[in-house]
């Protein structure tokens, strides 16, 4: 699944434009859903029916967009303004190469005014307003080609640092559908007490928006849902910061239900699957959040991959903790007991 993963993180499909990614997510899942069908929103959704058409249901989640930039202006020599499409860093932009999707793919570059021109402290990031794209085609050219609102992405391919450690761009989250997908590899053959829904959602990175609609559709009985968290890095601190390598992290918290967690830390140390755990007190920022609070609210639990340098062209993690949270999924699932469940909070 390595070079699923390289493969789908260098699709272009950032929020609101996720449409590219839908045949080749519909691909990646056909092999393990009886059916697989995008909705109204373009939510790609994978369905594995229990012989028992009264069971209950099951959602797996992982949301497929990113962050990018979206064109809201030209200028007269043919520059183009932009606008931030999720939490971009506006520190990272200068020099960074990029496709626009105009009339036909343009590679661009965001150039600024040289730092030998400027005005005013170096050492101050430049706001987006100050940057431009550069295409190289004259104003006459690029209003032919180009129209305000087209879709701008990160041009940066995978690469491989050394042995399983990638980086590259949209690792968050499309290592998380990896994940779900390394689970229905595992789960193959195997029957299950519930339905399965398979999810691969769109426009987290805006607002979790997918997520929202589709579980509200939906109505599972209980979720889990896969994202990333902050890998280490030199200066990151210790706390909600996890070692690359070191296995899946399990979240607890009031976004997360109380028996899907004890759960995950049982089943981690039967199947000596590597976990680390990460106490979030809020409402995690993640698709987590929505889903628990849709319909009558839904029990979820957040699986994350520690991933470096998130929100940048150069995300970095290891491939063996996309294996570790699809190997705690299945076992998850496996040993999931939905009436236990059901019963946490009654006497």
């Amino acid at each position: 699944m390595k070079k699923e993963l390289i493969q789908l993180a260098a699709a272009d499909g950032i929020s609101g434009f996720e449409y590219s990614l839908t045949d080749a997510v519909k691909k990646l899942m056909a092999p393990y859903c009886d059916t697989v069908e995008a909705d109204t929103m373009g939510n790609v959704v994978g369905y594995i029916p229990s012989d028992n058409p009264d069971a209950k249901s099951v959602m797996l989640e992982a949301h497929i967009d990113g962050i990018g930039l979206m064109v809201s202006g030209i200028s007269e020599d043919g520059f183009l303004s932009f606008v931030p499409v999720g939490g971009v860093d506006s520190a990272v932009l200068p020099g960074a190469e990029v496709r626009v999707y105009g009339t036909e793919p343009l590679y661009g570059i965001i150039g600024m005014k040289p730092p030998h021109l400027q005005t005013g402290s170096r050492d101050a990031a430049v706001p987006i307003d100050q940057m431009v794209i550069d295409i190289g085609l004259s104003g006459e050219d690029v209003r032919k080609k180009v129209k305000v609102g087209d879709m701008v992405c990160f041009a940066e391919s995978v690469k491989a640092l050394s042995g399983k450690v990638l980086s590259g761009k949209s690792f968050d989250d499309r290592a998380g559908l990896i994940s779900l997908l390394l689970c229905l590899k595992e789960l193959k053959g195997k029957k299950l007490p519930f339905h399965l829904y398979i999810v691969a959602a769109v426009q987290e990175e805006v607002g979790l928006r997918g997520a929202t609609m589709v579980s509200e559709r939906l109505a599972p009985d209980c979720a889990f849902v896969v994202d990333v968290c902050h890998g280490d890095t030199p200066d990151g601190g210790s706390e909600s910061i996890f070692k690359l390598g070191s296995g899946a992290v399990v979240s607890f918290g009031p976004n997360i239900h109380p028996y899907l967690s004890s759960l995950a830390k049982t089943v981690a140390k039967e199947e000596k699957i590597k976990v680390s755990y990460d106490a979030d007190g809020g409402d995690t920022g993640t698709d987590a959040w929505a889903v628990q609070v849709a319909g009558l609210g839904i029990p979820v639990l957040l699986l994350s991959i520690p991933l470096r340098y998130m929100h940048t062209t150069v995300e970095t993690l290891h491939f063996d903790d996309v294996k570790a949270v699809g190997s705690l999924l299945c076992a998850m699932l496996l040993n999931l007991d939905l009436e236990a469940l059901r019963c946490t909070f009654q006497n």
